[in-house]
């Protein structure tokens, strides 16, 4: 992440593995110790999804939402899912909007949502009004980078909400503005992490996030490309995380 360590944009954001300091498939790199965080018995498997889950913290840390608050998130690719994860953990109802049949089943099956809704079947505005007693979710989160869905963030909230926006979009969105002006949303960014980790790893450590349930393959380091990649760039819809063994 930016070595800024701050709220403020940075000209250049980089990730270990990817953008140099050593490869990701690396069998042994050099980090600085701030880097290094002790992950105590939380399996090696598991700890992959320490750094998404991270992401998906930082998310929910913008929004200022608590515990007894409802929040709608759009989308359960593998951010949708862990935000929805660390959502449940502080004790808020979830919601999830979602269209696919395989991550509307895993969001069930994972535990992480109180309701799945699917937009082409039902008014999701509506039915979060319903499971709302009217008012509205307090919070929303956007992690599907797609224009619609965060339209039915903006119609799905209540007035004086926050809406956070998680996804990174591949083309300009609009924003219809008189929703935001005329019922006050606070429409809010996240980028990646800033220290989040440590009280991540905290709720794994303590069971208010489980991590099994999100590793849907573990596939050998001969099958990465058609297994891993593949899989990864054109059915992304059936995969949250897939783990490579020499």
């Amino acid at each position: 992440m930016c070595q800024a360590g701050s709220y403020h944009l940075c000209r250049q954001m980089g990730f270990i593995g990817l953008s140099g300091g050593g490869g990701g498939l690396s069998e042994k790199i050099v980090v600085d110790q701030r880097w290094v965080h002790p992950i105590g018995d939380i399996p090696l498997d598991e700890t992959a999804l320490i750094e998404p889950l991270s992401v998906a913290h930082h998310a929910v840390a913008r929004s200022g939402v608590k515990a007894g608050d409802t929040a709608l998130v759009g989308g359960s690719g593998p951010i949708g899912l862990l935000t929805a994860a660390v959502l449940k953990g502080m004790g808020v109802t979830t919601i999830i909007s979602e269209l696919t049949q395989a991550r509307k089943e895993k969001a069930t099956s994972s535990g992480v949502a109180d309701h799945v809704l699917d937009p082409s079947k039902e008014d999701v505005p509506a039915r979060v009004r319903e499971l709302t007693g009217g008012t509205g979710a307090d919070v929303a989160f956007e992690c599907a980078g797609v224009n619609a869905v965060l339209d039915t963030m903006l119609d799905a909230v209540r007035p004086g909400a926050v809406v956070v926006n998680v996804s990174i979009c591949g083309a300009p969105a609009t924003v219809d503005m008189q929703k935001i002006v005329l019922k006050e949303i606070d429409l809010r960014g996240t980028i990646a992490y800033v220290r989040d980790h440590p009280a991540v790893i905290k709720m794994v450590q303590d069971g208010k996030v489980d991590l099994k349930p999100f590793t849907t393959g573990r596939i050998a380091l001969q099958d990465l490309v058609e297994q891993g990649f593949d899989t990864l760039i054109n059915h992304k819809n059936t995969a949250v995380k897939v783990l490579v063994h020499p």
